[in-house]
């Protein structure tokens, strides 16, 4: 199996400093990181670790929720999935509190209990949410839209 990689270049303190992250195995992008909006509320151009671990995770999810329909015999047509990462404190440190996932999808073959089981194998499932079972907890809603 592959592997991927990505490098960041940081300049300066934790606080005062900034770098970017290199998407390198792709080299779809360069993008600006920073600490201080990191912890703010707005983004301000800038990416996080958790706003990647969000793109990582939810991305992973629609590929295991779609193999999951069609294990169950159902075929899907479109599924929206976002993923919210939380950066919270514990123990006077910064760390990743909840990751919540959120599908909508539209499938043919199943119905609303036949989705929801996918979706709960998906998300046991997906390699994303096995590296990241140290978080506190990965709540996940799933609807079968009409």
């Amino acid at each position: 199996m592959p592997s991927r990689s990505a490098r960041t270049a940081w300049n300066g303190t934790l606080q005062e400093g900034s770098g970017q992250v290199e998407l390198s195995s792709s080299k779809v992008g360069t993008f600006d990181v920073s600490f201080p909006k990191r912890t703010a509320d707005e983004a301000g151009g800038t990416t996080s670790p958790e706003e990647l671990i969000a793109a990582a995770h939810s991305s992973c999810f629609a590929m295991a929720l779609s193999s999951e329909i069609g294990k169950a015999g159902g075929t899907p047509q479109s599924l929206e999935i976002s993923a919210d990462v939380t950066l919270g404190q514990k123990d006077d440190a910064p760390t990743i509190t909840t990751i919540h996932l959120t599908v909508r999808g539209e499938v043919e073959g199943l119905d609303a209990a036949g989705f929801e089981e996918a979706a709960q194998k998906a998300k046991a499932g997906c390699p994303v949410s096995k590296a990241l079972a140290g978080v506190g907890e990965i709540t996940l809603d799933a609807a079968l839209e009409s």
